[in-house]
């Protein structure tokens, strides 16, 4: 769980204007709502949510909010940046509990990097999914899923099946084993193999050429003593 701390005040002003007018006065405004309350605009200090978002936990974590004194958890489920200057514009806020069943994106952690067969033989981890949506307790989100790809060699490929994930948390998608990453052969090996497979076949046509000149050789001296007989 997060141990940030972002203290708020209510906005009385809304709508684009109130968002214009919190900008103005050095603030970011946000949005709280969920649990079964009404939506309250809200804004926050900006080099309070700079430093938080610098912090990697503001996203994917519980947080708490402080208004004059009162606190309540919240979860951040979304920051709006300026794509130019990348400062945040406005942030969505949900109301949690640590036993509140949530949705939330979750980085994946690869290991076994040094052990895995493929990468070792000159292989390529190809990630399907840098994260994954599960549904867990906002209390017990984990900071990331790990996958071991320790067993992996080239073509082997890991499906959510082959993680364990912890305990209260499962996969949002649940109708198909999908997959995390695969493990392919680098452009070198893979021509360095159609060097080996052209060889081999160059090698089996001088064979089966030799073969056939001395199959022709046999027939040729057959028909000469024939011809003497």
């Amino acid at each position: 769980m997060s141990d940030i701390v972002l203290s708020v005040e209510v906005r009385e002003r809304t709508g684009k204007g109130g968002a214009r007018q919190a900008r103005r006065d050095g603030l970011v405004p946000a949005t709280l709502y969920g649990g079964d309350q009404d939506p309250v605009s809200i804004s926050l200090k900006n080099n309070e949510l700079i430093k938080a978002i610098g912090s990697g936990k503001l996203l994917a974590n519980m947080i708490t909010i402080d208004h004059k004194g009162e606190t309540q958890t919240v979860f951040a489920r979304d920051v709006q940046f300026d794509p130019v200057k990348d400062l945040p514009l406005h942030v969505d806020f949900q109301r949690v509990n640590a036993k509140d069943v949530i949705s939330v994106e979750v980085s994946v952690h690869f290991i076994g990097e040094d052990e895995s067969k493929g990468i070792i033989r000159g292989g390529v981890l190809n990630v399907v999914r840098h994260t994954i949506e599960v549904s867990c307790p906002a209390g017990q989100i984990p900071d990331a899923i790990t996958v071991d790809i320790s067993g992996l060699d080239i073509g082997d490929s890991v499906h959510i099946s082959d993680v364990t994930l912890p305990a209260n948390v499962e996969p949002t998608i649940t109708d198909r084993d999908f997959t995390i990453a695969t493990m392919q052969g680098s452009r070198a090996l893979v021509e360095e193999e159609i060097e080996d497979e052209d060889d081999a076949e160059g090698v089996e046509g001088d064979d089966a050429e030799a073969s056939a000149e001395g199959e022709e050789g046999e027939s040729d001296e057959g028909e000469e003593g024939d011809d003497k007989a």
